[in-house]
């Protein structure tokens, strides 16, 4: 007869001690009552857990090892530059990420802190849906020859590297220049990413579901400045002037890279996607409102006098 292998979850928690240690300790405890293995990245993870050893048992796994192999999800505990983070462990294995908000607005989070116990029990009944969302593949090159190639689930900005300074950039797409101008940087955001930082540079809301890329210049000295919402299939160029200013290519806040005068930065659909965890049934448009406390009634319900 053969053994069942035993289920498993990778823990990824924001790395603030205080207010994610009663979450973790929780997340073990009932995790190990449904024997469900766990593993974490950072023996300071399994600190938070129980000091010395003390806690619900755990695997410390070293990132390089492929953490995320063989789970069946990855549960985030923090806001969404930690649930970033961990998916540059789900994403090579394939596995889901479900995250947990202890921050703020936490729009790629599924449940707040005050849902932790219930989202647990849906983990351990497999009571969630998962959701793939596209990402971006990133290269970099100058003068022909390729200095970086990475990717992001949010969004690749290229920006000036100077705060003094303006980048100058001219920006193509299918192989045919669009604009240029000096600028603070160019946003080039999926879907996903559409809520995020392109969101606060004054791009628009773009639906999960709807396949395309997004082109947001941050602060750009031209009177064509437009975000520009092109297909899925596009390829996108954003070319560093080779008589201006360096520049610095940003995936996701999280990796940085360093571009010289004449750098081409390349965009594309990614060939991998992030999935997601879902627990809760209803449209993009609820979370949207939910997330951004937008106001949905109209003016004459805010204001109606009593009696009206």
């Amino acid at each position: 007869m053969t053994e069942t292998a035993q289920r498993a979850v990778l823990l990824v928690v924001h790395p603030d001690r205080d207010t994610t240690r009663p979450a973790a300790r929780e997340v073990a405890t009932r995790l190990a009552e449904a024997g469900i293995g766990l593993r974490v990245v950072d023996a300071d993870v399994r600190d938070l857990i129980g000091p010395n050893g003390a806690g619900a048992p755990c695997t410390v796994v070293a990132p390089d090892d492929d953490p995320a192999a063989g789970t069946e999800l990855v549960l985030v505990l923090g806001g969404d530059g930690t649930l970033l983070r961990a998916a540059e462990l789900a994403r090579p294995a394939g596995v889901a990420l479900l995250g947990v908000n202890l921050g703020r607005v936490g729009f790629l989070t599924e449940a707040d802190s005050d849902a932790l116990t219930d989202t647990v029990q849906r983990v351990v009944e497999r009571r969630y849906r998962i959701e793939e969302r596209m990402t971006i593949d990133v290269t970099a090159a100058v003068d022909g020859q390729l200095v970086a190639r990475t990717w992001a689930l949010n969004e690749a900005s290229v920006e000036k590297s100077s705060r003094e300074r303006i980048l100058d950039a001219l920006i193509a797409v299918d192989g045919r220049p669009v604009s240029s101008f000096g600028c603070d940087g160019v946003l080039c955001a999926t879907p996903t990413g559409s809520t995020a930082y392109a969101f606060s540079a004054g791009g628009p809301v773009i639906w999960p579901e709807v396949e395309a890329l997004l082109v947001v210049p941050s602060n750009a000295h031209a009177m064509f400045s437009r975000p520009l919402v092109v297909s899925r299939d596009s390829v996108i160029t954003v070319e560093v002037d080779p008589d201006g200013s360096p520049a610095v290519l940003t995936c996701d806040g999280l990796r940085h890279i360093d571009l010289p005068r004449g750098a081409r930065v390349r965009v594309v659909s990614g060939r991998v996607p992030v999935r997601l965890a879902r627990l809760w049934d209803g449209p993009f448009t609820d979370r949207l409102v939910h997330k951004f406390s937008l106001p949905v009634k109209s003016w004459r319900e805010r204001h109606a006098r009593n009696g009206d």
